[in-house]
């Protein structure tokens, strides 16, 4: 049973529900989950709404509202958790990294990890950068390659801030995965850092083995910028 906090946001969800649009978000995720197939514009103007007329939940509940919300089949409900995790931030606290950990590994799929990793876990360890050597390790070491690509993309928008040793060791430690989420993980993030520095990225580039996916993508701005760059 959900909390009673969110059977206001179940009953919006299941009225503007549409089957022939739920058709086509199922198929694009390979038949992943069944969707509402609320189109995202609505689906935010329906959260807004209810966070409007409802507020955010109280500290004490928040957790398991997230829970909650992760464990409800359609995935429209993840999406609203993420954004809840993203207004209330400020209430994470350092023993929440387990909690961050569970929705990682739990319904894993691009959408919902990268949320978490570029929004969730990257401000989390901004708070709290001691945990980062040993969370990241232990998830680099796991073999869940949603917690690996988590380890990839949590400097996503870190920019000079980012942490080039410890990006480029996870890089060459997961650069001869044959896991597409992997390969395309490692290029988006290099191509990420292209716009900060891209000096540093084709230097990378040129003197490290990866795949072919993963350096097209890391060289997708430079290319497009210098197109006359043969690598």
């Amino acid at each position: 049973m959900i909390n009673t906090y969110l059977l206001p946001l179940k009953k919006a969800f299941e009225k503007n529900a549409d089957p022939e649009y739920s058709f086509g978000m199922k198929k694009y995720m390979r038949s992943k989950f069944d969707y509402y197939g609320i189109k995202s514009e609505l689906r935010k103007k329906l959260s807004k709404n209810f966070l409007k007329t409802y507020g955010l939940p109280d500290k004490d509940s928040f957790v398991k509202i997230i829970k909650d919300l992760w464990n409800l089949p359609q995935p429209e409900y993840q999406y609203f958790a993420l954004e809840l995790l993203e207004k209330m931030r400020k209430k994470i606290k350092k023993e929440h990294i387990e909690v961050i950990e569970y929705l990682i590994i739990e319904k894993s799929w691009w959408d919902s990890v990268d949320g978490l990793a570029a929004n969730v876990v990257g401000k989390f360890f901004s708070k709290y950068p001691e945990l980062i050597n040993d969370y990241t390790e232990k998830w680099m070491t796991s073999g869940n390659i949603w917690l690996q690509r988590t380890c990839l993309l949590f400097q996503l928008k870190y920019k000079n801030n980012t942490d080039l040793d410890l990006l480029f060791k996870f890089i060459n430690r997961l650069s001869g995965s044959k896991e597409f989420f992997i390969q395309k993980a490692i290029g988006w993030v290099l191509r990420e850092y292209s716009k900060t520095n891209p000096k540093i990225v084709i230097d990378f580039v040129e003197n490290n083995t990866l795949a072919n996916l993963s350096k097209r993508e890391a060289l997708k701005v430079i290319k497009r910028k210098n197109p006359e760059i043969l690598l």
